[in-house]
């Protein structure tokens, strides 16, 4: 099923990139867009990952620099019958996490600084767990891709939005509407971002419970991060990767928490804590 997914987000981003050349240069336009979306299409599978982490400039971790984690995430992938992932450390000191990669054989955990100093021995591995359970599960690979479409949606309008403000478009004369564009593309970032994230945090919360055998851990760490996430929101990175971590970073208005990229941590711990 995530396959699919995958291919129908990747197909979605050639059709808004070509529909897009074709507003700023007509034919011409849509054929050099189309070639725009095959090599952003190649990228997306096999680079997304490594697109994501450049944008929070995390470095990977050593094991002698941090044997204690190391020993955790080697238990727990042990445990749930994965191959031992990547670790890479984010440095901010808000504290999140999340992982990333084409499938289990090349994932990665990110963890930032933040975290590492806030969380006990229990809650970081819930939280671990949760990031583990996300690969097992191959969410990576859809997660990591629709980060990579939501960015590239919001580009397009505003390339299209700045292309109509100088007189660019054929759409003016074909009935178009650039405005439209520019209102409706983040909205269809973040629906993309919801759609492919909302349920599988709920599962990964579970498979994870399962993993560690108690959801108290992870429970107190989805306190605390939301929290953290609430008082003080992640400045850098995008937006459009917020589906990717355990808790949204970034601080959502009104109308953001409408197309909301997780469910509330209040039903993530009100369901971790019923079903355990």
């Amino acid at each position: 099923m995530n396959t699919l997914k995958t291919a129908l987000l990747l197909g979605l981003l050639s059709i808004l990139l070509i529909y897009t050349g074709g507003f700023i240069g007509g034919s011409q336009g849509a054929t050099i867009f189309f070639l725009i979306a095959l090599a952003m299409n190649f990228s997306s599978y096999w680079w997304s990952d490594k697109i994501v982490l450049a944008m929070y400039r995390a470095q990977p971790i050593e094991e002698k620099s941090a044997p204690e984690l190391f020993r955790m995430v080697q238990s727990l992938t042990d445990n749930a019958g994965i191959p031992m992932p990547r670790l890479y450390l984010i440095p901010d000191m808000r504290p999140n996490a999340f992982a990333t990669g084409r499938n289990p054989n090349n994932a990665v955990v990110a963890v930032t600084q933040g975290i590492l100093k806030m969380l006990n021995t229990e809650e970081l591995k819930g939280v671990i767990a949760h990031e583990l359970s996300h690969i097992k599960n191959r969410d990576i690979l859809i997660g990591s891709v629709a980060a990579t479409i939501a960015a590239t949606i919001t580009l397009l309008a505003r390339v299209v939005g700045y292309s109509a403000m100088f007189g660019g478009g054929n759409d003016r004369r074909e009935g178009g509407n650039p405005l439209l564009m520019m209102i409706l593309a983040p909205i269809a970032a973040m629906i993309i971002q919801m759609a492919v994230s909302r349920s599988r945090e709920f599962q990964a919360d579970a498979s994870a419970a399962q993993l560690i055998g108690s959801p108290n851990g992870l429970a107190s760490a989805l306190r605390k991060l939301e929290i953290s996430a609430q008082t003080y929101p992640m400045h850098g990175g995008s937006s459009s990767t917020a589906h990717l971590f355990i808790v949204n970073p970034f601080r959502s208005s009104l109308f953001q928490n409408l197309f909301s990229t997780h469910p509330s941590t209040e039903e993530r711990i009100k369901r971790l804590l019923a079903v355990h």
